[in-house]
């Protein structure tokens, strides 16, 4: 049975896919230096055993027959993803693959060295090498996916996002938020003219800071006899769903971004803990993409961890580690404003919730340009500089470091993700609208540190679809509409007014 056949390639598959997934979690959080060289050597050669053995003619001829079985309806939908995932990997050429991934990495190595010298002339040619490649491949994945360009490389990260969908959607927001932001900067001098923003120095010891997390994360749900939470330069949320690798960093002079970390990884932890094992060993059984993914860690982040209620149980948690006296008479209201404060600055990954969409829209109409031959490499500066201007009122002329060199998206040629990050905030304020639709009474459940509700509708309309649905179905089943502006804009207007 063929079926069968591709469940045992599947299981295969997974067995790799767990080797590489620890082994890189340990590079970034344990690994002594000296061992990066054979490491390496490891990775690259199981990742490309996982793709030799996931491409492989006879995987097209087992997928084929397989469709051609009687088979039940996860069955059915399993061999589905699987032709997905399968033509969506073959439809690039070898020798295309090397030629990108070699000029990709060159021009990660260069943007890291140019970037910190304000460098964009010299940076310029090798993105321009980039951008090339990156338009063949959009229109290689076209052929073979039936889609335009862009919609073809944003399927690489969200199936079923097309342009149609998101562009007016992306619009009514901005819209919407280039009117709002000085609206929310006004209220919030308002807020703080009665009540002056405080600020707390610590120190606060990294080990209390640690126990924090983690008491956190039990209360969130997080199973900690299948994940565990390490120290990394950066945070992370990797592993795989039986042995989940989450990370985080500390200052010692504050405590909130170690924490905020944590919860938002968690978020990420939670989805992985719950995709259902059943189906772990094939595609069906993924995370279903990226903007998904993101909208469970921003649920955790900030659809409760921003809100109010969250702070009535987390700040008797908070001064119980770190101690009443560390913390000067920060009350509720204090942490809330600190973590729901708004500025406009140039560097995405430093915005606000509210400002932070706009900084993803110009990237998402820039590089839609880029890839549609609209704009070149050379009009990059200006054209970034005229809608920061038009968004945010901030100029980046001269200062690319800070503007369209400041992410690693473009130089690896990760064309298609930016809308990921916007799209997961929008779908986690639709998922908590509709929990609070179903349970009118969950915020008090919040404020009590029970968090069983939100987690049972996660796992039941999100977490056990895994990668049945497209992202576009799996928000309209969960939340009974497809993905609506009006929802993300009314949660920003009720807490940022």
């Amino acid at each position: 049975m063929s079926f069968a056949k591709l469940e045992a390639l599947g299981k295969r598959l997974e067995s790799i896919e767990h080797a590489i997934a620890i082994l890189s979690a340990d590079e970034a959080t344990n690994m002594p230096v000296g061992g990066g060289e054979k490491r390496a050597e490891a990775l690259a050669y199981l990742s490309g055993l996982m793709h030799e053995t996931s491409t492989a003619r006879e995987v097209g001829d087992l997928i084929a027959a397989a469709e051609a079985e009687d088979l039940e309806p996860d069955h059915r939908a399993a061999v589905a993803e699987f032709r997905r995932v399968y033509t969506n990997a073959t439809c690039l050429p070898s020798d295309f693959v090397r030629r990108q991934t070699e000029t990709n990495i060159r021009s990660e190595q260069l943007w890291r060295d140019l970037r910190a010298k304000n460098d964009w002339a010299g940076f310029a040619p090798a993105l321009e090498n980039v951008v090339a490649l990156a338009r063949e491949e959009a229109a290689m994945r076209s052929d073979a996916l039936g889609l335009d360009p862009y919609d073809a490389l944003m399927e690489q990260y969200d199936p079923g996002n097309r342009t149609r969908e998101i562009d007016p959607v992306f619009q009514t927001l901005k819209d919407f938020l280039v009117d709002f932001v000085p609206q929310a900067l006004a209220a919030q001098d308002e807020r703080h003219a009665k009540r002056p923003l405080k600020t707390v120095t610590g120190p606060f010891p990294i080990e209390h800071q640690r126990e924090l997390g983690l008491s956190m994360m039990a209360a969130l749900g997080f199973d900690f006899t299948h994940g565990r939470l390490d120290v990394s330069h950066h945070p992370f949320c990797g592993g795989v769903p039986t042995d989940v690798r989450m990370t985080t960093r500390y200052r010692t002079d504050e405590f909130l971004s170690a924490l905020m970390g944590v919860l938002h990884e968690t978020g990420h932890a939670l989805y992985e803990q719950g995709l259902p094992k059943q189906w772990g060993h094939l595609p069906l059984g993924k995370a279903r993409g990226m903007a998904i993914h993101e909208s469970q860690s921003l649920f955790v982040e900030c659809q409760l961890a921003h809100a109010p209620e969250f702070w009535v149980w987390a700040m008797p948690q908070v001064s119980k580690h770190l101690g009443d006296a560390a913390l000067g008479g920060w009350e509720i209201e204090d942490v809330v404003a600190s973590v729901n404060r708004i500025d406009k600055g140039l560097i995405r990954v430093d915005a606000d919730e509210v400002t932070y969409p706009l900084h993803v829209i110009l990237r998402y109409e820039l590089e839609q340009a880029l890839i549609g031959g609209e704009l070149e490499v050379a009009g990059i500066p200006e054209a970034w500089d005229a809608k920061m201007m038009e968004y945010l009122g901030l100029s980046t002329l001269d200062n690319p470091a800070d503007g369209p060199m400041q992410d690693v998206h473009w130089p690896v040629g990760a064309f298609g993700y930016f809308p990921s990050y916007t799209l997961g905030a929008m779908i986690a304020a639709q998922q908590w609208a509709a929990i609070e639709r179903a349970h009118p009474d969950v915020l008090d459940e919040i404020a009590e540190g029970r968090f069983d509700t939100v987690n049972a509708w996660r796992r039941q309309n999100i977490w056990q679809n895994a990668s049945r649905y497209s992202t576009p179905e799996l928000l309209e089943k969960a939340t009974g509409s497809p993905l609506d502006p009006q929802i993300f804009i009314a949660h920003l207007k009720r807490r940022y007014l």
